[in-house]
């Protein structure tokens, strides 16, 4: 029953999400919403404990991303990748953060993403909290997640999208992964950085 409330609620968030992306801008791998709007309130923690709310992400750039710290595939290739761009970012806004979002709360603990931030770069935070407020917040960015198989031994199917707030606490952009003819889909550092240098020349 868990399992299929889950799915429900991350289904529900994919319908929000559809409902409110537009590409008002021609960039190469993301979208601009027309209207944007501060996130709802929230409380997670990061990886040393500390709260992580709305005011957490005033005067930055707030590049958001979705996993858990046992998935095989595509979250070790996105903090590779994020780290490799993470240096041109911060050239383009030296107020930038990467925060990943830990779906896997019940084994992702504190301590596991500190040390599994750590590996890819000291500065990303590593935040999660309890599902009643993940759901919310994660639905609120846009991104959907459930999980899949019984007792401990499950995955956690997610978004592999990126989502970029202002500095003002508002839902901004999305990074979409394009489709590659036999290869994981993702997105290019190089397609990132120049959208995210155009965004950020164009905020107001």
């Amino acid at each position: 029953m868990i399992a299929v409330g889950l799915i429900l609620l991350a289904l529900a968030g994919g319908v929000v999400y559809q409902q409110t992306q537009t590409e008002p801008m021609p960039l190469a791998t993301s979208y601009v919403f027309e209207q944007q709007r501060a996130l709802a309130p929230f409380t997670l923690a990061d990886q040393y404990g500390n709260a992580f709310t709305n005011q957490t992400l005033q005067d930055k750039w707030s590049l958001f991303f979705i996993g858990y710290t046992a998935c095989p595939d595509v979250c070790p290739t996105t903090l590779n990748k994020l780290a490799a761009a993470y240096p041109q970012l911060q050239k383009i806004a030296s107020n930038v953060q990467v925060v990943f979002v830990s779906a896997d709360p019940k084994r992702d603990t504190q301590a596991k993403r500190l040390d599994y931030i750590n590996f890819f770069n000291k500065d990303f935070k590593a935040v999660s909290a309890e599902h009643t407020d993940l759901f919310p917040f994660s639905r609120d960015l846009g991104f959907v997640y459930a999980m899949v198989g019984d007792n401990n031994d499950y995955q956690v199917d997610h978004s592999a999208s990126y989502v970029l707030v202002s500095p003002r606490g508002e839902k901004i952009a999305v990074f979409k992964p394009k489709p590659q003819p036999g290869q994981l889909a993702q997105i290019l550092n190089a397609e990132l950085i120049a959208d995210f240098g155009q965004i950020v020349q164009s905020w107001h």
